[in-house]
């Protein structure tokens, strides 16, 4: 079963600000200063910017720095200086994303480390370029209550949000770890069935799979349901932290307007350091934002649950993309070239912010450009 995208129609920032209410105009009162935005961009080259851009997200606490920009109309300040229009479109996985941008629907998107090692390596690495991080953590393995080894793997079912996204990445390398086979078409020792996370839940209640490796919020909506937690990502990464969401930008749109990405860094930037800054109120944004696209808000428990288990950051934690990108090709689910990744990041717009706001700069580690000087 595969994930349904849900791309919603491109909506001008007039509509979106419309859309936005009293709650929103509250909030943005407190949001980044804009004096201090415009100060950091007076210090850097004027760059070629865009009549429109495009930007793909997702409706959850992964994207939490996307949400909250839009609430906070980071985006539509920054870019409407520049005379830049800004539309949305939201996805639910990260494959569906990256056909978005090989078909030329989006120019800028938030997505997940897998898909965007995809969308660069079925491309020969022409289509698109990591340009900031954005998220890190924020995954578990949750299963039945009466799952409680490793070997009580054998012969179950598993969900997970997309074939070939980071999620079920993850699973099958931990699967096959065990010693466990995985099959793209669900067979195998153990079954996994891709899934649209909504779905996952519904056959969870109704008994019908085991359990799901699977994002926040949607881990916690599975506790809350009766799973219980086999394994936290996090315990398997160095230091706990491995990327969930990265900013990236198609190399076409990259290179015919630096300065409209640049902003969209700046933006994302600043996003993150207000949800630093302010927990409490960047999870009523993000609530609010997930309604707005959703229909429907998520239950505050919910949302405290799952922003326990994430960090945002534009780190990019480039190190973790490499064994990501192993990860899929030892599942069958990602072919790499001789070159493997090398070329996947282009982190210099990002460092030139950093830099300009003194803030330390990010490496590449040697996947790409980042722009700082090689040691002697």
């Amino acid at each position: 079963m595969f994930s349904r995208t849900r791309i919603i129609a491109t909506i001008t920032a007039a509509t979106v600000i419309a859309s936005l209410g009293a709650a929103s105009a509250q909030a943005a009162t407190s949001s980044p200063s804009p004096k201090a935005t415009a100060k950091v961009a007076a210090g850097l080259p004027k760059l070629p910017t865009a009549p429109v851009v495009r930007i793909g997200f997702f409706a959850n606490v992964t994207h939490a720095p996307a949400l909250v920009a839009q609430q906070l109309r980071l985006f539509e300040n920054q870019l409407g200086k520049q005379g830049t229009q800004v539309q949305y479109a939201v996805f639910n996985a990260g494959p569906a994303e990256v056909e978005a941008l090989k078909g030329g629907a989006i120019d800028v998107a938030y997505i997940g480390p897998n898909p965007a090692i995809t969308g660069y390596t079925t491309t020969g690495g022409t289509l698109l370029r990591i340009v900031s991080g954005v998220t890190s953590g924020g995954a578990e393995f949750v299963t039945k209550p009466s799952i409680n080894t490793v070997a009580d793997l054998k012969g179950k079912t598993f969900a997970t949000p997309q074939l070939g996204n980071t999620q079920d990445v993850a699973l099958r390398a931990y699967l096959k770890s065990k010693g466990y086979t995985t099959t793209p078409t669900g067979g195998g020792d153990v079954t996994v069935v891709p899934t649209d996370n909504a779905t996952t839940l519904a056959l969870f209640k109704k008994g019908q799979i085991d359990g799901a490796w699977l994002p926040q919020p949607w881990a916690t909506r599975l506790l809350q349901a009766g799973a219980k937690v086999f394994l936290n990502e996090k315990s398997l990464w160095p230091n706990g932290q491995f990327t969930t969401t990265d900013l990236v930008a198609t190399q076409t749109f990259l290179k015919q307007y630096p300065g409209t990405v640049r902003t969209i860094v700046q933006a994302n930037n600043s996003a993150i350091q207000y949800i630093a800054k302010n927990v409490t109120a960047s999870e009523a944004l993000v609530q609010q934002q997930i309604a707005k696209w959703t229909g429907q808000a998520l239950p505050q428990s919910v949302i405290d649950g799952s922003w326990a288990d994430l960090q945002f950051t534009w780190n990019p934690l480039a190190q973790t993309l490499a064994t990501s990108a192993d990860n899929a090709a030892a599942a069958g689910l990602l072919q790499l070239g001789p070159n493997k990744l090398q070329g996947i990041y282009d982190l210099r717009l990002l460092n030139s912010t950093l830099i300009a706001a003194k803030d330390k700069p990010v490496s590449a580690n040697g996947l790409g450009s980042d722009g700082l000087a090689k040691k002697a």
